[in-house]
């Protein structure tokens, strides 16, 4: 029986390539010293390239997590179920230290290194990345309590994942979660009414709900309630030292757009248990070390996500042919491409440059925390602002084939709003560069040197910098105007890294069309004349 139709002109599945043969990720990285990662880089750029990895990443978001509140009898068991592929992610992501492992690592660049592999893993699945991050972030808070840092912090620091629930000082390694808004405040975390009550034996109890709380499963968290002295930080383990459950009851699971495989709940402390972490009425400066660094990682989850979109797009366009040439062989689809490369390259050699100031802050540059402290602000508002429209315009690429789950597209898509909303949405990020400003000057001088760095260079840049010279200096309205004033300061930061340190073509064609104003108000509008070969070679996996 002859069949009845053959099926070409279909794109070959995107395996068996390196996600760490990224020239900007690798130039980066060794610009920060961490050229020492490299070779374990490569092996898990090679494991995430794998139709195994793609499996784990589709199954655990197929799978959604599951709330168990009561066992069988009656019984609150306050428990989360996954499938086995979210775990298979956890133990490559935790072997390979993309957790808390940077703060027992004394090597040149370690936190760079780290950042590196969080972007390589995090475009297997984002969602794992969450619980990730936040016992990454978890240690510096904690430190705020010498104490419990001395007794958590290498467990945090394992390079083993041991899942379920147990006393922390008895399991093999620990993951760390974070509490902080409510229904009634949100962002505002000072209207906080969680309660916490002081106990002889050193302790507090805890009561009040909690509106988020991602990663229910953790071990412990650190959370925000109202002691005597004030609003304070607590560490509020699942588990308490004679092994009975803490009184965190899980209400329900949030019903989310996207990040579907991982679990985020709403809580109850019903007279939970808590540790004080830092001083009485210190609760937001002391859990901010945590926010601080979550912010990180949300800005490298952005430039994930654009370069993981960027590559498929193009592996999209290679293999698929239209109106009798391959769509990579079209020039407005090569203006398109090239224009989601452009924008992948500024958010990754952005987000590595933070690591990298992370690195050196951390050895006592004053100068680097200065950067930081406003590069990072600056950068977690616009790099994670342009993830859905690129995420978007990736998807385009495809035509209607990206707009099927089977083609990952969706996932991506849906997954890109996240990073712009977790650890302070739009507003919330723009206005902590006004406050960062204003409450010391010296990081404006010091953001300004670092942009001022590749003074001469390009004339465009320079028109750029004079322009925001001129618009801090203007006070006028300044918070109706924050989002374009942070928005040219992002552009300037992207623009000066990209002339000092990254590909010719690519730091053109940013320049031309960023910061000269040649661009139209869409992707696929770059300017004639852009090496638009030269930058799709950045992209190509082939």
């Amino acid at each position: 029986m002859p069949s009845t139709h053959e099926v070409t002109n279909q794109v070959p599945d995107q395996y068996g390539h390196d996600v760490a043969a990224d020239p900007t990720l690798l130039a980066a990285l060794h610009r920060a010293g961490a050229g020492w990662a490299e070779p374990e880089l490569h092996r898990l750029g090679e494991l995430a390239g794998t139709e195994q990895a793609a499996e784990w990443g589709r199954l655990a978001n197929e799978y959604e997590p599951v709330l168990r509140t009561h066992d069988r009898y009656g019984h609150r068991i306050d428990e989360v179920e996954f499938h086995p592929a979210w775990h298979e992610l956890m133990k490559v992501a935790v072997s390979h230290g993309l957790h808390a492992a940077p703060w027992r690592d004394d090597r040149p660049g370690a936190h760079t290194a780290r950042a590196a592999k969080f972007y390589v893993w995090g475009q297997v699945e984002a969602g794992h990345t969450c619980p990730v991050s936040m016992t990454y972030a978890s240690v510096p808070a904690l430190r705020k309590a010498p104490e419990l840092a001395a007794r958590l912090e290498p467990l945090l620091a394992a390079s083993e994942y041991d899942f379920g629930l147990r006393e922390p000082g008895g399991k093999r390694g620990l993951i760390a979660g974070m509490s902080m808004t409510e229904k009634q405040g949100g962002s505002d975390v000072r209207t906080n009414t969680t309660t916490a009550v002081p106990r002889t034996d050193g302790t507090y109890r805890l009561t009040g709900h909690k509106w988020f709380t991602s990663a229910p499963m953790s071990d412990l968290f650190l959370t925000l309630a109202q002691a005597p002295g004030g609003l304070s930080c607590f560490m509020l383990p699942r588990i308490l030292p004679d092994g009975s459950r803490n009184r965190i009851l899980l209400q329900r699971l949030k019903d989310k757009l996207g990040n579907r495989s991982n679990a985020s709940s709403e809580v109850e402390y019903d007279g939970a248990v808590g540790w004080l972490v830092g001083e009485e009425g210190r609760g937001v400066p002391t859990i901010i070390e945590m926010v601080n660094m979550t912010r990180l990682d949300c800005t490298l989850g952005a430039a994930s996500g654009m370069r993981l979109g960027a590559v498929r797009a193009l592996h999209h366009a290679t293999h698929r042919r239209a109106f009798g040439k391959a769509l990579v062989d079209q020039p407005l689809m090569r203006n398109v491409l090239a224009d989601l490369v452009v924008e992948s390259e500024a958010a990754t050699i952005a987000a590595l440059r933070l690591a990298a100031a992370t690195d050196l802050s951390l050895a006592g540059d004053e100068q680097e925390s200065l950067v930081r402290r406003l590069g990072l602000a600056v950068t977690k508002y616009w790099v994670c602002k342009r993830g859905p429209g690129h995420a978007a315009e990736a998807l385009e690429c495809f035509g209607g084939n990206g707009y099927v789950e089977e083609s990952g597209m969706p996932r991506l898509y849906r997954e890109a709003p996240l990073v712009s909303i977790w650890e302070g949405s739009g507003n919330v990020a723009a206005l902590d560069v006004l406050r960062a400003m204003a409450r010391r000057p010296a990081t404006v001088e010091a953001f300004l040197g670092e942009v001022g760095s590749a003074a001469g260079a390009d004339r465009r840049l320079d028109a750029a910098v004079g322009e925001l010279r001129k618009q801090l200096g203007d006070l006028g309205e300044i918070e109706y105007r924050t989002r374009r004033v942070v928005e040219l300061m992002a552009l300037v930061f992207q623009g000066s890294l990209l002339v000092r340190h990254g590909d010719p073509a690519v730091a053109e064609a940013f320049c031309a069309s960023r910061l000269g104003g040649d661009h139209g108000g869409a992707y696929g509008t770059l300017p004639t004349g852009v090496d638009t070969e030269a930058i799709l070679a950045r992209a190509r996996h082939e």
